[in-house]
């Protein structure tokens, strides 16, 4: 029984530190919006650029210092 004079404070205090976590993040816009990220995750990636060869490059380079 003396175990319960420790763990109820220790229990209210984190529950003290939650709310005030969630308190927080309400103010801070955390969940002012709820579905666009949803959304992100459906639209495609943009086509990636084309790789450029670095051999093809270093030859240009090489014929211009000539």
């Amino acid at each position: 029984m003396n175990i319960l004079l420790l763990l109820v404070p220790i229990s209210l205090v984190l529950l003290g530190i939650a709310i005030a976590s969630f308190v927080w993040a309400v103010r801070r816009g955390q969940f002012d919006d709820l579905d666009t990220p949803a959304i992100d995750i459906l639209r495609e990636d943009p086509l990636p650029s084309p790789v450029r060869d670095p051999a093809s490059e270093s030859t240009e380079v090489d014929q211009h210092a000539d």
